[in-house]
């Protein structure tokens, strides 16, 4: 039996898979590492501690791995996107990574709209300046601590400086590269264009290669450390959002994935780089070769959710939260709540919006309040799947990961909402699984990913959209969608009061 590996470099842990050519998942090790918040807003960490957790990691799965080392074929990775890492002229760490959620470089958002221009902006890279994104980190770095930045050679993002240090090649794939704000998305090119009006080295853009490109095998070193065989072929990888789509076989037009973690993503298939959605959604290179992306974020999903029971019902679990809610009707007798409690992303970009409930009467129950708490945040993940619809995209299939494929009924919930049909997976295992695939089709073991996916992926159970329902739910989605503009300029006016 063959084997591949996925290791999914995420914000907290990483996650190592060791997949069979039947894709089922034999072995599954997680090792953490800290975050270090040294401000308000501020979110790093040491790049060096991914690499000791991730060889520590495929050390412990290699000392429980009964086969030959030598079946091991193939290595690929998945990983949390944006972060920046600086590298000197021997490829070693300038400074701590300044990560996704790191949120000090509104200035430098700002500068990039002044020099680069908001529609030039957008018609390179197809995305909007936002703090998370590595371009406006690299930009704090030169205005703030112009003595690392002058030392910079390169830069890379966490999984790629990962993969430096197994394989000793410098790389960085598009899928990842998508989320610079340094690529032209459609043309597959770092822009040089943006790097000279803001006055950055090209150079320091690393080569450019393809998610399933194989980059190299891992150094003696490495093997040695690991148990690996010295022959392990290495593949570039993607972003855990390009993996997670791979992973849940988003590789055709009309597949949609809703993944509702702490943040909830709506991510859509796309043929090509020639829509424009006018920064409403990111849109970027897919894992897949040659094809894209478009993402929609709904920034407190499940942290909705998590905070509602810890707020109001912290004494119990989540099942027992949620058994009731199907003796609540759609609509949640009149209750709207809108997922504003961190602010939004998609479609609105506001920080300073916060969340409501709307309707409360005397009539309303715990249980009300937690059906509408699951209607708010699929009415939200609903803002994103209409976006796509009105730029022509057929979205007839979703396939549900996450805490929202944990639940019978949230799943109904989201087959009447977004009117379409929804899947829920057999293994659930996102990008790590899509790792694994990566590395599965580089080592030849398919001839498309499709093939990969039809293989490694099996479909539970099907939810389709009850039609009283949606006539139901699509009149509460208009009422809910007028909520954001009748209460923005409150909670702009409330900013003053909070602490």
């Amino acid at each position: 039996m063959k084997y591949v590996i996925g290791v999914d470099l995420g914000t907290s842990a990483v996650k190592i898979l060791l997949v069979n050519q039947q894709g089922e998942v034999t072995q599954e090790v997680s090792k953490s590492y800290p975050l270090i918040q040294e401000k308000v807003g501020y979110s790093e960490q040491n790049p060096n501690d991914w690499v000791e957790q991730t060889v520590a990691g495929l050390s412990e799965l290699l000392a429980d791995f009964k086969g030959n080392p030598e079946d091991i074929e193939g290595l690929s990775f998945s990983g949390q996107m944006h972060g920046l890492v600086l590298l000197d002229e021997n490829n070693e760490v300038l400074r701590n990574a300044i990560l996704w959620n790191d949120t000090r470089t509104t200035k430098e958002c700002e500068e990039i709209y002044e020099k680069v221009g908001k529609e030039r902006l957008l018609e390179i890279t197809k995305n909007p300046a936002l703090e998370g994104f590595t371009l406006p980190k690299i930009l704090w770095v030169k205005n703030h601590e112009p003595e690392v930045f002058n030392q910079a050679k390169a830069f890379v993002l966490p999984k790629d400086y990962v993969r430096l240090k197994l394989t000793e090649q410098l790389h960085m794939e598009y899928s990842d590269a998508a989320g610079t704000l340094l690529l032209n998305v459609a043309e597959k090119t770092w822009s040089k264009e943006i790097c000279e009006i803001l006055d950055i080295n090209p150079e320091i853009c690393p080569p450019l290669v393809g998610s399933h490109d194989e980059v190299g095998t891992i150094t003696a070193g490495i093997a040695e450390a690991t148990g690996l065989s010295p022959a392990t072929k290495v593949f570039a990888g993607g972003a855990d959002n390009a993996c997670g789509a791979i992973g849940s076989g988003i590789l055709e037009d009309g597949k949609t994935l809703a993944s509702t973690g702490t943040s909830g993503v709506v991510l859509s298939y796309e043929a090509n780089g020639d829509k424009d959605f006018e920064g409403k959604v990111h849109y970027f290179n897919h894992g897949a070769p040659e094809v894209f992306y478009t993402m929609g974020v709904t920034l407190a999903a499940g942290y909705s959710l998590s905070w509602f029971k810890d707020t109001f019902a912290k004494e119990i679990d989540f099942n027992e939260l949620l058994a009731d809610i199907d003796s609540v009707p759609v609509g949640s007798n009149g209750l709207i709540f809108t997922p504003y409690i961190v602010g939004e992303r998609t479609p609105h970009v506001d920080a300073n919006i916060r969340g409501s409930f709307i309707g409360m009467d005397a009539s309303h129950e715990r249980k009300h309040f937690a059906r509408a708490v699951l209607e708010g945040i699929t009415f939200s993940l609903n803002e994103s799947v209409e976006i796509f619809r009105e730029n022509g995209k057929n979205i007839d299939t979703v396939v549900s990961i996450g805490g929202g494929a944990k639940n019978e009924s949230w799943l109904q919930m989201q087959a009447d909402i977004f009117n379409a049909t929804i899947v829920k997976m057999q293994s659930e295992q996102g990008p790590g699984m899509g790792a694994a695939m990566l590395a599965a089709f580089g080592c030849g073991w398919f001839d498309t990913l499709k093939e990969c996916a039809d293989e490694f992926l099996k479909e539970d159970k099907v939810y389709t959209p009850i039609p009283e329902n949606v006539e139901r739910y699509k009149g509460l989605f208009a009422i809910y969608q007028e909520v954001y503009g009748k209460t923005n300029d409150l909670n702009e006016q409330l900013m003053d009061y909070r602490n």
